[in-house]
């Protein structure tokens, strides 16, 4: 018996301990090829759905990070809750910021491990120098206002999430290659 009838036989009865929709389901995966794309299909892609920018997001962290502070003060006309919520959102802004500084100056890392392991280096730093600032806090904003501190630490910080939800729409759909 062949390579391929052996593989034949094995996708056969396996296939056939499926069920009957699982079993069409199978088929379909198993007779799908890959295809690459060739260069133009992938110009195309990349036209279709841009990279987010990390500097836009840093950029909206600082406005909503402000927003966020402004507003502390605005309710409660307490200029500490002012401070302590913007230090809060200075604690995810400037992490972040020096997080998009460093990958932006190995973006043309040409092996994708080295790659990777800047990601994760920088992340490190970005996280080291978020608890750095927390902990330093206390001593750094008087009359500190924890509760004000973490509005602006985790509204800024979910600034994230909505870029990502807002992000760059699709011109056409993808599906189309």
């Amino acid at each position: 018996m062949g390579q391929a009838e052996h593989e034949r036989t094995v996708y056969t009865s396996a296939a056939a301990a499926l069920e009957p929709d699982s079993r069409a389901i199978a088929d379909e995966v198993h007779e799908e090829e890959f295809k690459p794309l060739t260069r133009e299909e992938a110009r195309r892609l990349r036209v279709l759905s841009p990279a987010l920018s990390l500097w836009k997001v840093v950029a909206g962290q600082a406005a909503v990070g402000v927003v966020v502070a402004l507003l502390a003060w605005v309710l409660t006309g307490n200029v500490q809750m002012l401070w302590s919520a913007g230090y809060g959102a200075l604690a995810v802004v400037l992490p972040a910021a020096l997080f998009a500084r460093g990958l932006s100056r190995q973006n043309s890392a040409l092996h994708g491990n080295a790659a990777l392991v800047g990601f994760f280096v920088w992340e490190g730093v970005k996280i080291g120098l978020t608890v750095a600032m927390l902990v330093a806090a206390p001593t750094l904003v008087e009359g500190l206002s924890w509760l004000a501190l973490l509005a602006g630490f985790v509204v800024t910080m979910k600034v994230y999430w909505v870029a990502m939800w807002l992000g760059p729409v699709r011109k056409e759909s993808i599906n189309k290659f």
